[in-house]
């Protein structure tokens, strides 16, 4: 699935986005795929809808006066009182070349366990995978119909990835498992992703947080 985003090219930053923000503009900046980052503005309606539609793992077209971009909803800005998306970052990727994402976890079914007043726990809430663009699902679905009791696990080698979709982890990692109600879980603690921080921070022109300010651009860009 491929959605469509019309975007118009935009040399406004800083304080200056203010009325475009009250004007239905939302900033964007798009990067990747050894293109040079260009700064663009969307109808933000139009975006909360594409982000409803893609996540941040379904291949978004971005309609520019350059030209047409394949890309993901990178990284968004919410304006800290009103929730409402202020800036988002859009990685261009190519098409044709396999990339790593992480997609959420859609769990379904009725586990026999929760009957039996025992308690599921979810593990995992999102699988990094690996597909060509094309391919890259918008959730993967986890049916928990199969933990009956304590004994009872769904692990990744358990679940049915879509065609042309490897997972990154070891088929042995736990998705979701069954103990004891009122048991104490000790949640997993997930590492950070230290190249996927260094990919935001070098993809950034401008930053245009709640109060409209504005940041140096990373080295070697234009701002």
């Amino acid at each position: 699935m491929t959605i469509n985003l019309t975007a118009e090219k935009r040399d406004i930053l800083g304080k200056a986005l203010e009325k475009s923000r009250e004007d239905g503009k939302l900033p964007i900046v798009a990067y990747g795929a050894k293109k040079e980052s260009a700064n663009y503005f969307v109808d933000v309606k139009a975006f909360k809808k594409a982000l409803e539609q893609a996540g941040e793992s379904t291949v978004v077209s971005l309609q520019t006066p350059d030209g047409e971009l394949d890309t993901l909803i990178h990284a968004i800005d919410n304006h800290p009182m009103s929730g409402e998306p202020i800036h988002a970052d859009f990685l261009i990727i190519d098409k044709n070349k396999p990339i790593e994402v992480e997609v959420p976890f859609e769990f379904t079914g009725e586990a026999p366990a929760e009957k039996a007043g025992l308690m599921i726990v979810k593990v995992m809430h999102e699988l990094e995978i690996e597909a060509l663009p094309k391919d890259l699902p918008h959730e993967i679905m986890v049916d928990i119909s199969t933990l009956v009791d304590l004994e009872s696990r769904i692990t990744v080698a358990d679940l049915k990835l879509p065609a042309g979709v490897t997972a990154k982890v070891e088929g042995t990692e736990v998705v979701a498992s069954v103990t004891e109600a009122g048991e104490e879980v000790k949640e997993e603690e997930v590492p950070v992703d230290l190249t996927a921080i260094e990919v935001e921070k070098k993809g950034k022109t401008d930053e245009e947080g709640a109060e409209g300010g504005e940041t140096a651009p990373a080295e070697g860009e234009k701002k």
